[in-house]
């Protein structure tokens, strides 16, 4: 296999990354970065970890590996080149996301009586099901978790309302479906 194969491979697989993330990025463009000061402090401890951390761990192998001779066919050298390029995009993600972070602590709201954002509601779906959702920042939604994002469509719905309201999901134009 030629040389330049192999580069070309890399800066495809580094351009299609690149194109994610700056995906992800206009998705969230123009939306405010709202965050509960715990989801804060995950971001910045995991940007830490990464920078304090993982980086110099891998830095170290890809130096080590870099002495070992051939470069083209040496797995260290590559998975250690890829993977730093991984750790030093989610540190640049990382640190744009936590300088526009705006952090609402849910425990000064006083308004009880709606739900508001950093609230724990509990719902009633159309089936009857019993949901319970935790109304997050962006950075910190997590379905499996019962963690949803302040600007997800359920959240939404839910947030101003009262205890015993009823809410109405809606759909964006884009998604609805046509009979």
């Amino acid at each position: 296999m030629s040389r330049a194969f192999i580069k070309e491979a890399e800066d495809q697989d580094r351009d299609d990354a690149d194109a994610l993330q700056d995906d992800a990025e206009q998705l969230l463009a123009g939306v405010k970065n709202y965050i509960t000061p715990a989801g804060l402090e995950r971001l910045r401890d995991e940007h830490a970890r990464l920078a304090r951390i993982e980086r110099p761990k891998v830095v170290e192998t890809v130096h080590w590996a870099a002495g070992n001779g051939d470069r083209s066919e040496n797995g260290d050298y590559l998975y250690g080149k890829k993977r730093l390029h991984e750790i030093d995009r989610r540190i640049r993600y990382l640190t744009k996301r936590i300088e526009i972070a705006i952090p609402v602590d849910p425990d000064q709201q006083k308004n009880r009586d709606q739900v508001f954002f950093g609230a724990t509601v509990i719902y009633v779906d159309g089936r009857d099901s019993e949901h319970e959702v935790t109304i997050v920042g962006v950075d910190e939604a997590n379905l499996e978790a019962g963690r949803v994002s302040w600007v997800s469509p359920i959240a939404r719905a839910l947030l101003k309302a009262y205890e015993g309201d009823k809410v109405k999901l809606r759909t964006p134009p884009a998604r609805r479906r046509s009979r």
